[in-house]
């Protein structure tokens, strides 16, 4: 089967996961499951919390204000958006904007493990607190486990299925939204992903 046919596989999959709490929100909103986006053959793998309402409204990552932050960042480093692939551990919007519950990426992050199986990626750069405290926790890297301001911009070694990939943990895009002063934070930490 190829990557685009396995990744097809765990989109129908999400659309149809009615044991989700986040499932009849979204069909009583009118918004979509947000899978991710970009190279199948990616090195680089982004992973943020869950979609927010631009995500949600139109299934795609990062296409609201954060994502333009994304965008200016990856652009700061020249790399193009569609090298890279994006997704979130938690595949639909959390009502009202709120933090994921611990029950809901239990159920979401089985597809993001198949998603990170497939694309292979050689670094996974994790968006927020929370895609940080998970992969760190899945991935043997737990006692390594500090605050994100002590953590962003910074590389740790994991050993996956795939092999050895590098895990930089990273502000989320977000912070630059509503803190434009945090904008050259974020670009230093993103030079990071331009050594590796």
């Amino acid at each position: 089967m190829s990557k685009t046919e396995e990744l097809k596989k765990i989109r129908d999959e999400v659309f149809n996961l009615r044991e989700s709490s986040l499932y009849e929100y979204r069909v009583k909103s009118g918004y979509f499951p947000v899978l991710g986006e970009g190279s199948h053959d990616a090195k680089i793998m982004f992973i943020g919390e869950a979609p927010g309402l631009n995500e949600a409204k139109r299934g795609r990552p990062f296409c609201g204000a954060a994502g333009k932050v994304l965008d200016e960042l990856l652009e700061s480093i020249g790399l193009p958006r569609k090298d890279v692939y994006i997704t979130n551990i938690v595949k639909d919007r959390p009502p009202g904007n709120r933090d994921p519950l611990p029950t809901e990426i239990a159920l979401y992050a089985p597809f993001l493990e198949r998603q990170i199986d497939i694309i292979k990626p050689k670094v996974i750069a994790i968006l927020g607190r929370i895609s940080m405290g998970y992969i760190f926790n899945k991935f043997g890297l737990a006692d390594q486990l500090e605050t994100i301001s002590k953590m962003h911009g910074k590389a740790y070694d994991a050993e996956l299925p795939h092999g050895k990939v590098k895990i930089v943990a990273l502000y989320h895009p977000a912070v630059g939204v509503y803190n434009p002063h945090t904008k050259d934070a974020l670009k230093k930490d993103f030079a990071i992903l331009k050594s590796l």
